[in-house]
Protein backbone atom coordinates (compact mmCIF):
# COMPACT_ATOMS: atom_id res chain seq x y z
CA UNK A 1 0.00 0.00 0.00
CA UNK A 2 1.52 3.61 -1.00
CA UNK A 3 1.95 5.09 2.73
CA UNK A 4 0.21 8.14 3.61
CA UNK A 5 2.24 11.69 2.38
CA UNK A 6 0.46 13.70 4.81
CA UNK A 7 1.40 11.46 8.00
CA UNK A 8 5.09 11.31 6.69
CA UNK A 9 5.69 14.98 6.33
CA UNK A 10 4.48 14.97 9.82
CA UNK A 11 6.63 12.78 10.67
CA UNK A 12 9.56 14.42 9.52
CA UNK A 13 8.42 17.72 10.49
CA UNK A 14 8.57 16.14 14.28
CA UNK A 15 11.76 14.91 13.82
CA UNK A 16 12.91 18.91 12.38
CA UNK A 17 13.82 17.59 9.17
CA UNK A 18 12.24 18.83 6.07
CA UNK A 19 12.00 16.93 3.12
CA UNK A 20 12.68 19.18 1.06
CA UNK A 21 16.33 19.66 2.72
CA UNK A 22 16.54 15.83 3.08
CA UNK A 23 15.82 14.95 -0.39
CA UNK A 24 13.77 12.27 0.29
CA UNK A 25 14.27 9.81 -3.08
CA UNK A 26 10.89 8.27 -2.76
CA UNK A 27 8.68 11.57 -1.89
CA UNK A 28 10.34 14.49 -4.07
CA UNK A 29 10.23 14.50 -7.77
CA UNK A 30 13.61 13.97 -9.13
CA UNK A 31 15.12 15.36 -12.47
CA UNK A 32 18.03 14.28 -14.86
CA UNK A 33 21.17 16.95 -15.14
CA UNK A 34 22.91 16.40 -18.04
CA UNK A 35 26.29 18.28 -17.26
CA UNK A 36 28.50 19.57 -19.85
CA UNK A 37 31.63 20.32 -17.42
CA UNK A 38 31.97 16.45 -16.81
CA UNK A 39 34.66 16.40 -19.39
CA UNK A 40 35.53 20.22 -19.83
CA UNK A 41 38.19 21.30 -22.30
CA UNK A 42 39.98 23.09 -19.79
CA UNK A 43 40.37 20.06 -16.73
CA UNK A 44 39.04 20.10 -13.75
CA UNK A 45 35.07 18.62 -14.16
CA UNK A 46 31.76 19.79 -12.15
CA UNK A 47 30.61 18.07 -9.47
CA UNK A 48 31.82 14.73 -7.70
CA UNK A 49 32.56 12.32 -10.57
CA UNK A 50 31.15 9.46 -8.03
CA UNK A 51 28.36 11.12 -7.05
CA UNK A 52 24.40 9.89 -8.29
CA UNK A 53 21.79 10.97 -5.31
CA UNK A 54 18.77 11.93 -7.20
CA UNK A 55 17.95 15.84 -8.17
CA UNK A 56 14.60 17.45 -7.46
CA UNK A 57 13.47 19.19 -9.60
CA UNK A 58 13.43 22.57 -8.67
CA UNK A 59 17.35 21.85 -7.75
CA UNK A 60 17.78 21.16 -11.76
CA UNK A 61 18.50 22.99 -14.65
CA UNK A 62 16.53 26.55 -16.18
CA UNK A 63 15.34 25.67 -19.50
CA UNK A 64 17.17 28.73 -21.44
CA UNK A 65 15.86 27.45 -25.06
CA UNK A 66 14.12 30.84 -25.22
CA UNK A 67 16.66 33.53 -23.84
CA UNK A 68 15.78 37.07 -23.68
CA UNK A 69 19.84 37.78 -24.00
CA UNK A 70 22.04 36.28 -25.98
CA UNK A 71 25.85 37.70 -25.43
CA UNK A 72 28.35 37.93 -28.62
CA UNK A 73 27.63 37.28 -32.58
CA UNK A 74 29.16 33.94 -32.50
CA UNK A 75 33.47 35.59 -32.01
CA UNK A 76 34.91 35.52 -28.68
CA UNK A 77 35.79 39.01 -29.19
CA UNK A 78 32.24 39.65 -29.16
CA UNK A 79 31.84 38.86 -25.40
CA UNK A 80 32.40 41.07 -23.00
CA UNK A 81 32.59 41.99 -19.39
CA UNK A 82 30.89 45.00 -19.87
CA UNK A 83 28.13 43.12 -21.63
CA UNK A 84 27.63 40.96 -19.15
CA UNK A 85 27.40 43.75 -16.59
CA UNK A 86 24.53 44.85 -18.59
CA UNK A 87 22.48 41.22 -19.15
CA UNK A 88 22.83 40.68 -15.47
CA UNK A 89 21.04 44.31 -15.01
CA UNK A 90 18.25 43.53 -17.23
CA UNK A 91 17.85 40.17 -16.08
CA UNK A 92 16.30 37.49 -17.87
CA UNK A 93 17.57 34.33 -19.35
CA UNK A 94 21.10 35.17 -20.20
CA UNK A 95 23.05 32.77 -22.78
CA UNK A 96 26.34 33.00 -24.71
CA UNK A 97 27.20 32.79 -28.57
CA UNK A 98 31.04 33.53 -28.21
CA UNK A 99 32.70 30.45 -30.57
CA UNK A 100 32.75 26.94 -30.08
CA UNK A 101 35.88 27.26 -27.96
CA UNK A 102 36.22 27.81 -23.96
CA UNK A 103 36.54 31.41 -23.25
CA UNK A 104 37.15 33.76 -20.02
CA UNK A 105 35.48 37.02 -20.07
CA UNK A 106 36.75 39.49 -17.80
CA UNK A 107 34.89 41.66 -15.39
CA UNK A 108 36.38 44.82 -14.08
CA UNK A 109 33.49 45.25 -11.59
CA UNK A 110 30.39 43.20 -10.09
CA UNK A 111 27.54 42.34 -12.19
CA UNK A 112 24.37 43.37 -10.16
CA UNK A 113 21.02 42.19 -10.18
CA UNK A 114 18.25 44.99 -10.38
CA UNK A 115 15.59 43.67 -8.28
CA UNK A 116 12.97 45.54 -10.19
CA UNK A 117 14.38 44.31 -13.73
CA UNK A 118 13.21 40.38 -14.24
CA UNK A 119 11.59 37.96 -11.13
CA UNK A 120 14.26 35.83 -13.22
CA UNK A 121 17.86 35.85 -13.45
CA UNK A 122 19.83 32.83 -15.16
CA UNK A 123 22.73 32.65 -16.49
CA UNK A 124 24.15 30.18 -18.45
CA UNK A 125 27.74 29.57 -19.44
CA UNK A 126 26.67 26.52 -21.74
CA UNK A 127 29.82 24.88 -20.78
CA UNK A 128 31.97 27.05 -22.54
CA UNK A 129 31.76 30.32 -20.26
CA UNK A 130 34.78 31.48 -17.75
CA UNK A 131 33.73 34.66 -16.15
CA UNK A 132 36.69 36.26 -13.95
CA UNK A 133 37.26 38.77 -11.45
CA UNK A 134 40.64 39.22 -12.66
CA UNK A 135 41.99 39.10 -8.85
CA UNK A 136 40.37 42.15 -8.48
CA UNK A 137 36.81 42.24 -8.14
CA UNK A 138 33.57 39.83 -6.68
CA UNK A 139 32.04 38.42 -9.96
CA UNK A 140 28.09 38.55 -9.17
CA UNK A 141 26.24 40.28 -6.32
CA UNK A 142 22.14 40.05 -5.77
CA UNK A 143 20.78 41.67 -2.71
CA UNK A 144 17.07 42.43 -2.05
CA UNK A 145 17.42 44.75 0.76
CA UNK A 146 19.92 47.28 -1.50
CA UNK A 147 18.21 50.59 -2.23
CA UNK A 148 20.55 51.04 -5.02
CA UNK A 149 19.46 47.69 -6.20
CA UNK A 150 16.37 48.95 -5.78
CA UNK A 151 13.67 48.06 -3.45
CA UNK A 152 10.99 46.16 -4.39
CA UNK A 153 8.80 45.02 -1.17
CA UNK A 154 8.34 46.14 2.25
CA UNK A 155 10.01 42.89 3.57
CA UNK A 156 13.13 42.66 1.75
CA UNK A 157 14.70 40.16 3.89
CA UNK A 158 11.65 37.73 2.84
CA UNK A 159 10.67 37.52 -0.54
CA UNK A 160 10.83 35.30 -3.66
CA UNK A 161 12.42 37.26 -6.02
CA UNK A 162 14.64 37.64 -7.74
CA UNK A 163 15.13 34.30 -8.32
CA UNK A 164 19.14 34.02 -9.24
CA UNK A 165 20.27 30.95 -11.42
CA UNK A 166 23.84 30.06 -12.59
CA UNK A 167 24.56 27.26 -14.29
CA UNK A 168 26.77 25.35 -16.88
CA UNK A 169 29.37 28.22 -16.08
CA UNK A 170 32.70 29.10 -14.31
CA UNK A 171 33.83 31.43 -12.02
CA UNK A 172 37.72 32.27 -11.07
CA UNK A 173 39.50 34.88 -9.25
CA UNK A 174 36.71 36.52 -7.94
CA UNK A 175 37.97 38.54 -5.35
CA UNK A 176 36.02 40.89 -2.58
CA UNK A 177 38.66 41.96 -0.12
CA UNK A 178 38.31 45.32 -0.46
CA UNK A 179 34.40 45.10 0.17
CA UNK A 180 33.54 46.46 3.25
CA UNK A 181 29.40 46.89 3.71
CA UNK A 182 28.75 43.48 2.26
CA UNK A 183 31.89 41.49 2.64
CA UNK A 184 32.94 37.93 2.14
CA UNK A 185 31.50 36.02 -1.56
CA UNK A 186 34.80 36.26 -3.32
CA UNK A 187 32.65 35.24 -6.60
CA UNK A 188 29.25 35.31 -5.92
CA UNK A 189 27.00 37.29 -2.54
CA UNK A 190 23.57 37.31 -2.30
CA UNK A 191 20.60 38.25 -0.08
CA UNK A 192 17.19 37.49 -0.49
CA UNK A 193 14.69 36.02 -3.06
CA UNK A 194 16.17 32.27 -4.36
CA UNK A 195 19.52 31.20 -5.31
CA UNK A 196 21.39 27.57 -6.56
CA UNK A 197 24.15 26.95 -8.44
CA UNK A 198 23.98 23.90 -11.26
CA UNK A 199 26.89 22.17 -12.91
CA UNK A 200 29.66 25.38 -11.78
CA UNK A 201 33.09 25.50 -11.21
CA UNK A 202 34.63 27.56 -8.47
CA UNK A 203 38.62 28.22 -8.93
CA UNK A 204 40.66 30.62 -6.57
CA UNK A 205 38.28 32.71 -5.71
CA UNK A 206 39.39 35.47 -2.19
CA UNK A 207 37.28 36.90 0.18
CA UNK A 208 38.46 38.93 3.85
CA UNK A 209 41.43 37.00 5.16
CA UNK A 210 40.72 37.28 8.29
CA UNK A 211 37.48 38.57 10.88
CA UNK A 212 35.48 36.38 13.22
CA UNK A 213 31.99 36.14 10.65
CA UNK A 214 32.68 36.57 7.28
CA UNK A 215 33.31 34.33 4.95
CA UNK A 216 32.83 32.45 1.66
CA UNK A 217 35.70 32.23 -0.62
CA UNK A 218 33.61 31.58 -3.72
CA UNK A 219 29.79 32.39 -2.45
CA UNK A 220 28.46 33.95 0.65
CA UNK A 221 23.98 33.44 1.19
CA UNK A 222 21.73 35.50 2.81
CA UNK A 223 17.94 35.14 3.92
CA UNK A 224 16.31 33.22 1.35
CA UNK A 225 12.65 32.97 0.89
CA UNK A 226 10.85 31.14 3.34
CA UNK A 227 14.06 29.63 4.38
CA UNK A 228 14.07 27.42 1.68
CA UNK A 229 17.54 26.12 0.93
CA UNK A 230 20.10 27.06 -1.61
CA UNK A 231 21.14 24.39 -3.96
CA UNK A 232 24.08 23.27 -5.05
CA UNK A 233 24.15 21.17 -7.78
CA UNK A 234 27.09 18.50 -9.75
CA UNK A 235 29.51 21.69 -8.37
CA UNK A 236 33.08 21.62 -7.85
CA UNK A 237 34.84 23.98 -5.61
CA UNK A 238 38.43 23.63 -5.48
CA UNK A 239 39.26 20.71 -7.18
CA UNK A 240 42.93 20.36 -7.44
CA UNK A 241 45.91 21.79 -5.74
CA UNK A 242 46.03 25.45 -6.53
CA UNK A 243 42.35 25.78 -7.57
CA UNK A 244 41.05 26.08 -4.00
CA UNK A 245 39.33 29.07 -2.94
CA UNK A 246 39.82 30.87 0.22
CA UNK A 247 38.52 32.97 3.03
CA UNK A 248 38.70 34.10 6.76
CA UNK A 249 35.65 31.13 7.05
CA UNK A 250 34.04 28.83 4.77
CA UNK A 251 37.13 28.83 1.75
CA UNK A 252 33.97 27.82 -0.23
CA UNK A 253 30.66 28.92 1.09
CA UNK A 254 29.45 31.15 3.83
CA UNK A 255 25.75 31.41 5.11
CA UNK A 256 24.02 33.55 7.94
CA UNK A 257 20.71 31.88 8.83
CA UNK A 258 20.49 29.82 5.27
CA UNK A 259 19.94 26.41 4.69
CA UNK A 260 22.41 24.42 1.85
CA UNK A 261 21.47 21.12 0.19
CA UNK A 262 24.34 20.36 -1.85
CA UNK A 263 24.07 17.35 -4.31
CA UNK A 264 26.76 15.79 -6.24
CA UNK A 265 28.80 18.19 -5.34
CA UNK A 266 33.00 18.14 -4.67
CA UNK A 267 34.51 20.18 -1.83
CA UNK A 268 38.52 20.22 -1.79
CA UNK A 269 41.46 22.40 -1.38
CA UNK A 270 39.61 25.33 -0.14
CA UNK A 271 41.03 26.83 3.03
CA UNK A 272 39.73 29.11 5.72
CA UNK A 273 42.57 31.39 6.66
CA UNK A 274 41.17 33.28 9.75
CA UNK A 275 42.69 32.78 13.16
CA UNK A 276 40.65 32.95 16.58
CA UNK A 277 37.55 31.73 15.91
CA UNK A 278 33.86 33.52 16.43
CA UNK A 279 33.53 35.14 19.02
CA UNK A 280 37.92 35.76 18.10
CA UNK A 281 39.90 35.28 21.28
CA UNK A 282 42.01 37.83 22.90
CA UNK A 283 44.57 39.07 20.28
CA UNK A 284 43.13 37.67 17.35
CA UNK A 285 41.42 38.90 14.16
CA UNK A 286 38.86 35.81 14.48
CA UNK A 287 38.16 33.47 12.13
CA UNK A 288 40.18 30.39 10.56
CA UNK A 289 36.41 28.06 10.59
CA UNK A 290 34.90 25.75 8.32
CA UNK A 291 37.73 24.93 5.92
CA UNK A 292 34.97 24.23 3.18
CA UNK A 293 31.81 24.89 4.67
CA UNK A 294 30.50 27.96 6.89
CA UNK A 295 27.12 27.43 8.41
CA UNK A 296 25.84 29.48 10.84
CA UNK A 297 22.41 30.71 12.19
CA UNK A 298 19.12 29.63 13.23
CA UNK A 299 16.53 26.94 12.80
CA UNK A 300 18.44 25.63 9.37
CA UNK A 301 19.76 22.26 7.62
CA UNK A 302 22.62 21.70 6.11
CA UNK A 303 22.04 18.39 3.74
CA UNK A 304 25.70 16.97 1.95
CA UNK A 305 24.12 14.47 -0.36
CA UNK A 306 26.22 11.89 -2.97
CA UNK A 307 28.96 14.46 -2.24
CA UNK A 308 33.27 14.30 -1.39
CA UNK A 309 34.37 16.68 0.69
CA UNK A 310 38.28 16.38 1.41
CA UNK A 311 41.10 17.70 1.06
CA UNK A 312 40.15 20.88 2.88
CA UNK A 313 41.74 23.16 5.94
CA UNK A 314 41.40 24.97 8.57
CA UNK A 315 43.41 27.03 11.49
CA UNK A 316 40.83 26.29 14.16
CA UNK A 317 37.30 24.59 13.54
CA UNK A 318 35.77 22.83 11.36
CA UNK A 319 38.49 21.23 8.45
CA UNK A 320 35.52 20.43 6.33
CA UNK A 321 32.46 21.77 7.97
CA UNK A 322 31.76 24.28 10.90
CA UNK A 323 27.53 24.14 11.54
CA UNK A 324 26.76 26.19 14.50
CA UNK A 325 22.76 26.90 15.27
CA UNK A 326 22.76 29.40 18.28
CA UNK A 327 19.18 28.32 18.89
CA UNK A 328 20.30 24.42 19.16
CA UNK A 329 17.29 24.20 16.53
CA UNK A 330 19.13 23.39 13.52
CA UNK A 331 20.51 20.08 12.01
CA UNK A 332 23.13 18.14 9.41
CA UNK A 333 21.93 15.42 6.80
CA UNK A 334 24.47 13.21 5.11
CA UNK A 335 23.66 10.70 2.77
CA UNK A 336 25.56 8.72 0.43
CA UNK A 337 28.87 11.04 1.20
CA UNK A 338 32.52 11.55 2.15
CA UNK A 339 34.40 13.30 4.32
CA UNK A 340 37.89 12.44 4.80
CA UNK A 341 41.38 14.00 4.73
CA UNK A 342 40.28 17.37 5.86
CA UNK A 343 43.07 19.83 7.64
CA UNK A 344 43.27 20.91 10.76
CA UNK A 345 40.88 22.01 13.30
CA UNK A 346 39.22 21.02 16.21
CA UNK A 347 36.11 20.47 18.40
CA UNK A 348 34.81 17.30 17.08
CA UNK A 349 32.05 16.34 19.44
CA UNK A 350 30.64 13.63 17.14
CA UNK A 351 32.08 13.48 13.85
CA UNK A 352 35.69 13.93 12.82
CA UNK A 353 35.93 16.70 10.34
CA UNK A 354 32.45 18.79 11.42
CA UNK A 355 32.20 21.23 14.13
CA UNK A 356 28.88 21.55 15.89
CA UNK A 357 27.20 21.55 19.35
CA UNK A 358 26.95 18.25 20.65
CA UNK A 359 23.36 18.23 20.75
CA UNK A 360 23.00 19.08 16.94
CA UNK A 361 21.06 16.48 15.46
CA UNK A 362 23.26 14.81 12.46
CA UNK A 363 22.21 11.99 10.71
CA UNK A 364 24.27 10.05 8.33
CA UNK A 365 23.46 7.31 6.12
CA UNK A 366 25.88 5.45 3.58
CA UNK A 367 28.51 7.75 4.05
CA UNK A 368 32.28 7.80 4.84
CA UNK A 369 33.70 10.51 7.87
CA UNK A 370 37.50 10.03 9.16
CA UNK A 371 40.20 12.16 9.54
Amino acid sequence: MKPNLLLVKYFFFLLTISLLNSCDKEDVNTTDVENPLENPFDGIPAGNPNGNYPIPEEAGLEDVSNPDIVIGDGTPGSCTGELVIDAVSKGGKIVFNCGQDPITITLNEPAKVFNNANEEVIIDGGGLITLSGNNSTRILYMNTCDQNQVWTTSHCQNQDHPRLTVQNITFVNGNSKNETEYDGGGAIWVRGGRFKAVNCRFFNNVCAETGPDVGGGAIRVFSQYNDQPVYIVNSTFGGKEGFGNSGSNGGAISSIGVSWTIINSLFSYNTAIGNGGNPSRAGAPGGGSGGAIYNDGNTMTLSVLGSLIELNEVNDFGAAIIFVSNDHTGNVVINESTIQNNIGGSWYPNYPDISAHADTPISVTNSVITD
